[in-house]
């Protein structure tokens, strides 16, 4: 599947849930390159990483998303209604690859 085939599978659910996303700025230790639709990657409730990631895609429709933006995404889960329980044990949760890239703060799960 092409990225973009997946980006239209993303795109086309219905979120697990929505938060306002802050991507860190490459100069703060975000990623050197801005996201594009049909992105995922594990997510965290602790910067610690404490517990196992849950494997998240986000919804970006058909924009790129760059280091140091903040934009309102919705939120696929492969475990759907289990990572958005764990996940919302707090009203944040972490974004990694490597390392913490930025962090979302949960606007509305349903």
């Amino acid at each position: 599947m092409s990225l973009e085939e997946r980006a239209a599978t993303i795109n086309a659910k219905k979120p697990d849930l929505t938060a306002e996303v802050f991507l860190y700025p490459i100069e703060d230790g975000g990623r050197r390159s801005a996201i594009q639709p049909g992105y995922g990657c594990p997510c965290f409730s602790h910067k610690d990483k404490r517990e196992s990631g849950w494997d998240g895609w986000m919804q970006l429709g058909d924009r790129e998303f760059a280091p140091g933006e903040t934009r309102k995404v919705g939120f696929c889960f492969l475990s759907g209604e289990k990572a958005v329980r764990a996940l919302e044990i707090s009203d944040v949760f972490y974004l990694w690859e490597g390392k913490i890239i930025g962090e979302a703060t949960i606007i509305h799960n349903l």
